[in-house]
């Protein structure tokens, strides 16, 4: 078949869907416009008071410009204290969440029964917030580092095992089968397939809760759940805005220093 030479191919021109794209903008604009409106039931968002009030949220931003480092060392044993109680809860939610993990699973734990109470356990506990865990964990067990560890190792328990769980389900799971038709019982099979392919996994949701330890652990404090927050508040509570700088400053040190270092460990490990 002969083919001219000087013809180009035509892409088809892109469908148009410039009306639909802009339905579902307004759609999204009236709707959040509406939320705003407490005449039919939405929040109050008083812009009035934003403007009358900037003042003195500047007076508060200028405070905080000055940091008041000669109260630096009185913030070193209260941020010990937060590094400790997040690296207590990580390692005891990583020991738990192992078995757990493999309970919550499909391809490591056929059990319908027992699969669906283990997640119904873990959406129950990352439906709390941290924040009320540790209210309630205060009262029961009283102020200090220990309500703050218990409402870690709760928070890190809801996220690695949703996410590695979750993870495992959506795998290729060929080499369990193969364990399956050699034999093995679901322990077995666990430990000697499952298990060595999913510790990447474990490996990076660990240091990513260790991460996030590191941050919650600072607001725990706020309600009586030790480390720095508890100094936070104290010196929030007596408008030492220079010396809450301080300690802004220093979360913010040794967030991006875990950090860091939780990155240097995750290629390393991972």
């Amino acid at each position: 078949m002969a083919t001219n030479s000087n013809s180009a191919f035509v892409l088809p021109a892109k469908p148009r869907r410039a009306l639909r794209l802009t339905l579902i903008i307004s759609a999204v604009a009236a709707f959040t416009i509406a939320t705003c409106i407490p005449a039919i039931g939405g929040i109050e968002i008083d812009l009035g008071a934003i403007a009358r009030n900037w003042r003195n949220g500047a007076e508060k931003v200028a405070q905080l410009m000055q940091p008041n480092f000669a109260f630096l060392p009185r913030t070193w044993a209260p941020m010990l204290e937060t590094l400790q109680m997040a690296l207590v809860g990580a390692v005891i939610a990583a020991f738990i969440s192992v078995p757990v993990t493999l309970w919550a699973a499909a391809p490591t734990n056929p059990n319908t029964v027992m699969r669906g109470a283990v997640r119904t356990v873990i959406n129950v506990i990352r439906a709390v917030p941290d924040l009320v865990y540790a209210t309630v964990l205060v009262a029961m067990l009283g102020v200090g580092a220990l309500p703050g560890v218990v409402t870690l190792v709760l928070f890190n328990l809801g996220v690695v095992v949703k996410l590695v769980s979750e993870a495992i389900d959506s795998g290729d799971h060929r080499y369990m089968e193969a364990g399956r038709a050699a034999g093995g019982t679901q322990f077995q099979i666990n430990r000697a397939t499952a298990l060595p392919q999913v510790w990447p996994l474990f490996t990076n949701q660990w240091l990513y809760a260790l991460e996030l330890n590191v941050r919650i652990s600072a607001i725990l404090g706020i309600v009586g759940a030790g480390g720095i927050g508890r100094l936070l508040d104290e010196r929030r509570g007596f408008y030492a805005y220079s010396d809450v700088s301080v300690i802004i400053l220093e979360i913010l040190v040794v967030v991006i220093a875990i950090e860091l270092l939780s990155n240097l460990l995750r290629r390393r490990l991972v």
